[in-house]
């Protein structure tokens, strides 16, 4: 195994590193090498004598390496973006549905590819959505991760950062309702990569916010007409990591669940099952992690045909 970590994150790789060397893990049978995904990862997928490549990251990044890994035939599982619906039905619980997605899309600074980050919710109940994401959004500490009471740190760098701000301001020139948040850092801090937890309502699909993976703090709040027509906004995505559904009815939550075009659906916020396979359809990914499934994409079958005697 060669493991390849994020270049603006490596920290956590150098850590397990140590952990499997301490270990006694054979020298050779796991391995670290550090560098840019153009330059490091490109050499991986594109060499002979590496039979497999797993990769976590962009979509964009996910199609070079699929290219490149093309070359030698090498088999390719993949994780790559998202843009999570959260389907609000009529009879959920809003007061706390919102309050949990709200919650949901700002944890990590908004960087986690499952995060629900369009919320589908009834048009009639529309302003009561805003009101209580708006309140939940501004109720957010951001600052210093080493401060107990920090909600939001900063995101992983300038690059980032500035992508945020030009998807901001995005959604702003295209005409959706800024709830709260906006460009710039809050206003308490004048430096570091921190960006303001940020809410449109009144999103339209085709907007840019509604169609390409943000990776920040910011929430897009989609109004609809009834249940099919939320069906049919969830799916018109390229993406399909993961999706949510919100409903007093489980019965009715499984039904729309099921139409849902998304490896993953939560329904009513329910936690993550590492036994569970997780893994995305169209431009998200292909492959599963997690539980057998996960381990079954790093084998290869084969098939021993013999027989009880020797033949004649």
């Amino acid at each position: 195994m060669v493991l390849k970590p994020s270049e603006v994150a490596p920290l956590n790789a150098i850590i397990w590193s140590e952990i499997m060397h301490s270990a006694g893990v054979p020298a050779g049978v796991y391995n670290m090498v550090q560098g840019e995904g153009a330059v490091v990862g490109e050499a991986m997928s594109a060499h002979p004598g590496i039979d497999m490549m797993s990769f976590t990251g962009s979509t964009r990044a996910g199609i070079l390496i699929a290219q490149s890994a093309a070359k030698t035939v090498k088999r390719v599982a993949q994780e790559l973006g998202g843009k999570s619906a959260n389907i609000l039905l009529p009879d959920a619980d809003f007061e706390s549905a919102v309050t949990k997605g709200v919650l949901g899309v700002m944890r990590n600074s908004g960087q986690a590819c499952s995060a629900p980050t369009r919320m589908l919710v009834p048009a009639e109940r529309h302003e009561e959505v805003k009101r209580i994401a708006k309140s939940v959004a501004e109720g957010l500490i951001v600052g210093d991760v080493r401060d107990p009471k920090t909600n939001v740190g900063p995101v992983v760098s300038k690059s980032q950062f500035d992508n945020v701000q030009r998807f901001i301001r995005a959604g702003i020139d295209e005409g959706a309702d800024l709830v709260t948040g906006g460009p710039g850092r809050p206003e308490h801090l004048n430096r570091g990569y921190f960006v303001r937890p940020t809410v449109f309502a009144n999103v339209h699909n085709d907007m840019i916010i509604a169609r390409e993976e943000i990776f920040g703090p910011v929430l897009s709040i989609l109004p609809y007409r009834n249940e099919e027509e939320a069906i049919d906004l969830a799916n018109d995505t390229i993406f399909g990591l993961a999706a949510y559904v919100q409903s007093s009815d489980l019965a009715r939550a499984r039904s729309v669940a099921a139409r849902m075009r998304a490896g993953t659906v939560h329904i009513n916020y329910t936690a993550p099952d590492r036994a569970a396979p997780f893994g995305g359809y169209k431009q998200s990914g292909n492959g599963r992690e997690n539980g057998k499934w996960g381990l079954e994409e790093y084998l290869e079958v084969k098939a021993l045909l013999g027989y009880d005697a020797p033949l004649a």
